[in-house]
């Protein structure tokens, strides 16, 4: 009878599969326009000034502010005659609070636009606040629902990632920290208005090697995982993932050898802006359903828990995914085309996998109880249903992967 149960619900997960790469499909997406290059957040002022924006809230956080990286922007924005604000409370772990704050900062100073400079956690925070001020009737503790439908558009945004990786300055999702439970929620906004994405390399020049490499790893999953999953991509969707993967595996390398190297920093952050397409048009998978559970269980940085999944998951999959796989093998120039399809897929993780080794990524290395793996199999089932991985692991698969992952 168990046994009957557990197929109907392999069965039930294989028919879902498919539901969120549907949905995703009807969600506006932000078609901002692209400033590229070094240095290339002072032109932030004259984006304003050709918008006619007379006010903006700039959204960062104390770090970020305390290495100067904020005072181009303002000298760019003093120089155009366009008044602002600076909100910089944003921490590791934003919550409605620290929303709720800098929604009555932009409020304050009649911000006609949010510039938000910073990581995933900036970007996210600034992407709530700019929706919170077209629902000006809705108090802030409300916003955080799984779609957030906003008529019209929300208050124009103008997005600078200072890391090259989560993608989030282009990406539709929100994630908010709920202090009193512990756990993080992930919003929808319908609606988002991002206008303008300036990718500046300069902003990424001084990262800690170990940000780079997970960082880095942390796009590839993004564009590898949008490529693999069961949707119907666009033509324009495929050359981008493609494109992220390429660039990773090719200008990674070369930063982990020269930090200084302002091309290859300028083409990783091309890399994340394409990752955080494929999170849009695409959905994520498997590795960031893994990624997700154990990173909340060993309290490790996303983009470690990313690289400690990512082979595991795609090894599982490979069988099922052979001929995007070693399609994409064959784009990155890693396999010729004389190989066969496994043949090259095989020869694409092993490649990502030498690069992970490269990032030196601390293992985990912990024997889990089988309480602890049951847990952390239900949280990566219960992730899971939000993308549209190209197959469906059984919970016998989902408690080996985690022990591979772990042990």
């Amino acid at each position: 009878m168990l046994a009957t149960l557990l197929a109907i619900l392999t069965l039930l997960k294989k028919m879902l599969r498919t539901l969120p790469g549907k949905i995703i499909r009807h969600v506006p997406m932000p078609e901002p326009n692209i400033i590229n290059g070094m240095g290339s957040r002072s032109q932030v002022g004259r984006l304003c000034r050709g918008s006619d924006f007379g006010s903006v809230l700039l959204v960062t956080d104390k770090t970020i502010s305390s290495l100067g990286f904020q005072d181009a922007i303002v000298q760019s924005l003093e120089k155009e005659g366009v008044k602002y604000a600076v909100f910089n409370e944003i921490d590791s772990e934003p919550t409605m609070q620290i929303i709720d704050a800098g929604r009555r900062a932009a409020v304050a100073c009649e911000a006609q636009c949010i510039v938000a400079l910073g990581g995933g956690s900036v970007m996210d925070s600034a992407k709530m606040m700019a929706a919170g001020m077209a629902l000006k009737r809705i108090p802030t503790k409300l916003l955080g629902v799984k779609f957030l439908f906003v008529p019209g558009q929300t208050l124009p945004m103008i997005n600078i990632p200072t890391t090259a990786g989560t993608g989030a300055e282009t990406t539709v999702g929100a994630i908010v920290t709920n202090p009193r439970r512990g756990s993080k929620k992930a919003t929808v906004i319908v609606g988002l208005d991002v206008q303008h994405v300036v990718l500046d390399s300069e902003l990424t020049l001084h990262a800690p090697a170990a940000v780079t490499a997970a960082c880095g790893i942390d796009a590839l999953s993004h564009g590898l995982e949008g490529l693999l999953a069961d949707i119907r991509n666009e033509d324009d969707d495929i050359y981008k993932s493609r494109e992220c993967v390429r660039l990773v595996m090719h200008n990674l390398p070369i930063l982990l050898e020269h930090p200084d190297d302002v091309e290859a920093r300028q083409a990783m952050c091309q890399a994340a802006y394409y990752g955080g397409n494929a999170i849009n048009k695409q959905l994520a998978g498997y590795v960031h359903a893994f990624a997700h559970a154990i990173g909340a269980k060993f309290h490790i940085p996303h983009g470690q828990a990313i690289a400690l999944s990512l082979i595991p998951v795609c090894s599982y999959q490979l069988f099922y995914c052979s001929a995007k796989l070693a399609a994409l093998a064959r784009y990155c120039g890693v396999a010729q085309d004389e190989q066969d399809e496994v043949q090259a897929a095989k020869r694409l993780l092993n490649e990502i996998e030498q690069l992970i080794k490269r990032c030196n990524i601390p293992p985990i290395r912990k024997t889990l109880s089988r309480h602890e793996v049951e847990k952390l199999a239900l949280k990566v089932e219960r992730d899971a249903i939000n993308y549209s991985q190209p197959v469906t692991f059984n919970s016998k698969e989902i408690k080996h992967i985690i022990r591979i992952i772990c042990e």
